[in-house]
């Protein structure tokens, strides 16, 4: 059955049509339907008299980013506090966006909603852009009839979420990008430059220098196998990666490895936690039960220690253990949030209580990272200066050698 599903939206198209709505005004939109003869009924039940259908042309669009999504949450959520219909605001939107896949994305959306479906229903069926989070969150606001507080509410944490992972990505590019351009001088210097001095001293009939001799079969190294080291690299990177996404074992052990390093970690885990708090604000702020709400938080964390550590968390709320004293049996959380959740427990606003442990934290996230930044570029250079500085001298070496005999 899901397969045929599937199938079946894989051979729908996008069709423009024009028409009149019953008081004769010309009207025009976009659909995605398997055929004319589909679009042309679904128009007829809205009470729309088709003038014409044109199915569109193919244009390939960009990946639908996070970025995307949230930008498409905040301006839904600005829209329908406007008082704008959803249909109208995901058309304004939909038209709007520069990238075809969104659009795409949203008019499908928006087509089940005309054909019945409830938002949420309709959003569900895009799990890969729209999570667990994402559809209880809408679900609670059309149940409770406030949706454009909901979507608002919604926007605000994923601006959050987004800002955090900016950060920890901002930490990590910044020394990645250093190493990856110095291994590329070095390469460039082994390749090319190491020759041409080896071709110069061969004419000195003299034994080189050992740190000469070593820096030159290190270039031959290069030379005589460059297609392997940087095969090699590229393949190790990228079997990785996919290790990490298909084996549980290996991306356990890599986010548990993570907390752990001496600098990074402790970045990543206050990260991790600010995550983890603030989504359980938004979900318990928006009225989604504990245990139901503690579903969505594990994955969003980001962390598999932090996912495994929530369902056991979920498990002990369920049978009746208060949400603190799960949280101090997973071990995995500092004593200031335990008593912060606590505090909160006691006093009945729980919610906010969790907002501002993930205040406290994505401003401490803040700081580690500027601290980092100013922190990383001594530390590279004092690593990279000696290699790159004992190359160039080991280059050398022969010519005072020799500039030393001439003298003497």
């Amino acid at each position: 059955m899901a397969v045929d599903k599937k199938k079946a939206q894989v051979k729908e198209h996008a069709f423009s049509w024009e028409g009149k709505d019953k008081t004769g005004k010309v009207i025009k939109g976009e659909m995605r339907a398997g055929g004319d003869a589909v679009v042309r009924a679904n128009l007829r039940r809205q009470g729309i008299n088709v003038i014409k259908i044109k199915k569109q042309s193919r244009s390939m669009g960009k990946k639908i980013t996070e970025k995307d999504i949230t930008f498409f949450t905040r301006q839904m959520a600005v829209m329908m506090k406007s008082g704008v219909p959803l249909l109208q605001a995901f058309d304004i939107v939909a038209k709007g966006h520069s990238n075809p896949s969104v659009t795409k994305l949203l008019l499908d959306i928006k087509n089940d909603v005309e054909t019945g479906a409830s938002l949420t229903q309709a959003f569900r069926k895009h799990p890969l852009y729209f999570d667990q989070l994402f559809c209880n969150l809408v679900q609670a606001g059309e149940q409770a009839g406030i949706l454009d507080s909901l979507l608002d509410r919604l926007a605000t944490y994923k601006e959050k979420i987004l800002a955090i992972k900016g950060k920890i990505k901002s930490a990590l590019f910044y020394p990645a990008a250093i190493v990856v351009a110095a291994f590329v001088v070095i390469s460039i210097i082994m390749i090319f430059v190491i020759p041409a001095f080896k071709d110069l001293f061969s004419g000195f009939g003299a034994d080189l220098p050992g740190p000469t001799q070593l820096v030159i079969d290190i270039s031959e190294i290069f030379l005589g196998y460059w297609w392997a080291i940087f095969g090699g690299i590229g393949g190790g990177i990228y079997a990785l990666l996919q290790l990490k996404k298909r084996s549980k074992k290996f991306q356990n052990w890599i986010d548990r490895t993570a907390l752990k390093l001496p600098i990074f970690g402790e970045v990543l885990r206050k990260a991790t936690i600010a995550r983890w708090t603030r989504t359980m604000s938004t979900m318990f702020a928006a009225g989604v039960p504990l245990v139901e709400a503690l579903d969505s938080v594990g994955g969003a964390s980001g962390n598999i220690i932090y996912s495994d550590a929530t369902k056991k968390i979920q498990t002990e709320v369920s049978t009746g253990t208060s949400l603190t004293v799960a949280m101090q049996n997973s071990e995995v959380f500092p004593p200031m949030v335990l008593q912060m959740v606590a505090i909160g427990e006691e006093s009945g606003a729980l919610d906010a209580m969790l907002g501002k442990i993930a205040d406290f934290f994505e401003q401490e996230v803040d700081e580690a990272v500027d601290a980092l930044t100013s922190l990383m570029e001594p530390m590279i250079m004092m690593v990279l200066g000696p290699i790159i500085g004992g190359i160039i001298i080991a280059m050398y070496l022969p010519i005072f050698k020799m500039g030393a005999a001439v003298g003497g």
